[in-house]
């Protein structure tokens, strides 16, 4: 799954515009990026653990010419899932689905219940003043449409043969 899929699954399941997921997930990222810059873990209860993970320095190789190359220290990001998720990945149940309580949720139990719209109705054609009737001449009658057919496509071209080269004679 990508992100353009996640934030439309979060979507599709909260009742959030696409938008609304968007800076949602947006938002839940900055705030993770700027908890594990300050060095913070970040453990949400039943899914995960996010920690930083200290690199030290350490030598390498290049693996084109062999040469040994300093790689400098770093930081990097480990994840350590939590119980629930272990729990729902080996369980052969189906997935509990949560109940969402989110903005389409909440603005519906506080918007009254819509009325009916009545069918559309429409008014009654103005007549025109009456005028002298004109003597009525026959239509001519109207051709069908014609079908047309299908375009068929050209046979393909067979490349010309090419000639083999000439061999040399034996003398």
């Amino acid at each position: 799954m990508n992100r353009t899929e996640l934030i439309g699954e979060v979507s599709k399941h909260t009742g959030l515009t696409t938008k609304q997921a968007e800076s949602g997930l947006k938002a839940f990222e900055y705030v993770v990026t700027s908890a594990l810059r300050g060095s913070d873990t970040v453990r949400i209860t039943g899914f995960g653990t996010f920690k930083v993970r200290d690199r030290a320095a350490r030598r390498g190789r290049n693996p084109q010419t062999g040469a040994p190359v300093r790689i400098k220290a770093s930081k990097g990001i480990g994840f350590a899932a939590g119980a629930g998720l272990k729990k729902d990945l080996n369980s052969r149940t189906a997935l509990e689905k949560p109940e969402y309580v989110g903005i389409a949720a909440a603005s519906a139990a506080k918007v009254p219940a819509a009325r009916k719209a009545a069918p559309a109705t429409k008014a009654p054609a103005k007549k025109a003043p009456a005028k002298k009737a004109a003597p009525v001449k026959a239509a001519p009658a109207k051709k069908a449409p014609a079908i047309k057919a299908p375009a068929k496509k050209a046979p393909a071209k067979k490349a010309p043969a090419k000639k083999a080269p000439a061999r040399k004679a034996a003398r």
